[in-house]
């Protein structure tokens, strides 16, 4: 089976160019969704971050979000040592999930793949590429958040254009650039890619 990486900064539409793929029958997996779903379940992953926070890192056994982005989001040291514990235990649930599906190919959707190496661990990478102003606007309107604490996630995100460089297939996702086409035929790129392994 055909391994695809999908990957673009923040505000991009990853997610909405994965909802589309998901209606053509290819099983998607949300390494966001994932991390947030170990960190609550896995025991080894939350004994590490309870040592990495200490106890306020969880309330009435729910990871406590507010407490560790605050801490991170200042921290430098912290947040490095958060995804060094977080990001292997997301792979690895990731690779796991990977074998088990039997599509002609499967999709893992990551913002951080090239920084975290796992690109290495896929087929094709492809890049969802949108202007800075859209990510922005889309970014604030989603987290109801303000213009500036944005543009500091931004400048902690590897740099857009050097992300595209890096991947195979780029999708245009800039409200003006039919994404359903562009899905439809790289879908169809794909599948030829699959028969071909």
């Amino acid at each position: 089976m055909l391994k695809a990486g999908i990957t673009g900064g923040i505000g991009s539409g990853k997610s909405t160019v994965c909802q589309v793929f998901e209606t053509l029958g290819i099983p998607v997996f949300y390494a966001d969704a994932a991390a947030k779903y170990l960190m609550q379940k896995d025991e080894n992953l939350k004994q590490q971050i309870l040592e990495l926070f200490g106890a306020d890192a969880y309330q009435n056994g729910n990871l406590n979000r507010a407490f560790i982005s605050q801490i991170v989001f200042t921290d430098k040291e912290k947040l490095a040592k958060l995804n060094a514990i977080t990001h292997p235990a997301v792979i690895r649930y990731g690779e796991e999930w990977m074998n088990k599906q039997n599509a002609p190919y499967a999709l893992k959707e990551a913002a951080i793949f090239f920084e975290s190496g796992s690109n290495k661990k896929m087929d094709v990478m492809i890049g969802v590429s949108a202007p800075l102003h859209l990510r922005i606007q889309r970014t604030m309107q989603r987290g109801n958040i303000s213009e500036a604490a944005v543009q500091e996630r931004i400048s902690k995100q590897m740099n857009e254009e050097e992300k595209m460089k890096l991947c195979n297939y780029i999708i245009i996702n800039d409200d003006k650039t039919p994404v359903i086409d562009q899905v439809l035929n790289l879908h169809q790129v794909l599948l030829d890619i699959a028969k071909q392994l």
